[in-house]
């Protein structure tokens, strides 16, 4: 048995590196670090990454795959519920470090398949919604910066980066409270709450000093 993690990252200011630090402080001795950088989890599947091919070569039935959370798999909700299953069905375990879920082919119990699926279905889910709603306040923010080019007044600087927010509303969709996230990133918690109640103004923030 091997126990393999895959990471993901789809700016460059997101590391392959702090994805991994956190897998191995929540205890996952890791064998193996499979990653793929710069690859957005809305456009490609996992098996048309490059590094996300080799997964399916790897993974043997015992082994376990480790993920930060399912939106490294995919941000697509076809994609991400279709690679599961599959891996399951080759007998290999996912493990997620965020909520610290367990998905594997081995119940033969109906109410208990049905349970695990309906959950797989509702991260995956979650993660596309999340992906669409992070889509859409891009633009705004884009939208917002744009209509006040034309003054040299920019506001204050960020207190955040991008790599930050992202983690922070991949946290807020795990209903991670406040406080927690403000531990998890180093941020205030008014940083967060400004981002939580106005994420195409935390956009438009980050769009004005090029960040």
């Amino acid at each position: 048995m091997q126990i393999v993690f895959y990471a993901r990252v789809s700016t460059a200011d997101q590391t392959i590196a702090h994805q991994e630090r956190q897998a191995r402080d929540a205890g996952f001795a890791i064998d193996r670090v499979v990653a793929d950088n710069g690859v957005s989890g809305v456009s490609s599947r996992l098996a048309e990454r490059p590094e996300g091919q080799r997964l399916f070569d790897l993974l043997r039935a015992g082994d376990v795959l480790v993920v930060r959370w399912v939106d490294r798999l995919g941000r697509n909700y076809a994609d991400v519920t279709e690679t599961i299953r599959e891996f399951m069905r080759r007998g290999v375990v996912i493990k997620t470090i965020i909520n610290r879920m367990t998905f594997d082919g081995a119940t033969a119990d109906p109410m208990q398949q049905a349970v695990r699926d309906a959950l797989i279905a509702f991260m995956a889910a979650s993660a596309q919604a999340q992906a669409e709603a992070t889509k859409a306040a891009q633009a705004a923010g884009i939208e917002h910066a744009k209509a006040s080019n034309g003054s040299a007044y920019r506001g204050r600087k960020p207190s955040f980066t991008r790599a930050q927010m992202e983690t922070v509303r991949d946290l807020l969709a795990q209903d991670a409270g406040v406080s927690v996230i403000a531990r998890t990133t180093g941020l205030s918690r008014q940083a967060i709450y400004r981002m939580k109640d106005d994420p195409a103004e935390a956009e438009a923030a980050l769009a004005r000093w090029g960040i």
